[in-house]
């Protein structure tokens, strides 16, 4: 039986699964309000809602999953993931949504958590590095 994760990756455990369970809930209410969303929403409609956000919840679901189970490729996948993540989200807003008062906001916010999670990262993709390589 494989350990718990470490305590530094228990605020990592929070973000994803905060951003999973957000992505499920926009999974289902594109499901649930289709008909609305379809009727009222502007472009690109519910369709891609739903497939953005059950793309994102397989993913974060992986993730939550490999960090608990502390697998090896977690911090890679984790690194990419964020990475992802960040491109999706500067597409969406700046492409489908209308112009937010906040963008600066966000822009600090995103940094911040990039650079959390490349902190977090880069020393467990290094040591794993040297136990792959028999160091």
């Amino acid at each position: 039986m494989r350990d718990k994760p470490s305590l530094h990756a228990t605020p990592l455990l929070l973000v994803v699964l905060s951003l999973t369970a957000w992505h499920a809930i926009r999974l289902r209410t594109a499901v649930a309000w289709y008909d609305v969303l379809q009727e009222f929403a502007p472009s690109p409609g519910p369709i891609y809602t739903a497939m953005s956000g059950a793309s994102w919840l397989v993913i974060g679901s992986i993730l939550l999953w490999s960090i608990w189970q502390n697998k090896a490729w977690t911090a890679q996948m984790l690194f990419w993931a964020a990475a992802g993540y960040t491109v999706w989200y500067w597409t969406d807003r700046l492409v489908f949504q209308a112009p937010r008062a906040n963008w600066s906001f966000m822009l600090l916010l995103n940094i911040v958590l990039l650079v959390y999670i490349l902190v977090l990262t880069i020393p467990w993709i290094s040591s794993n590095e040297i136990i792959k390589r028999g160091v």
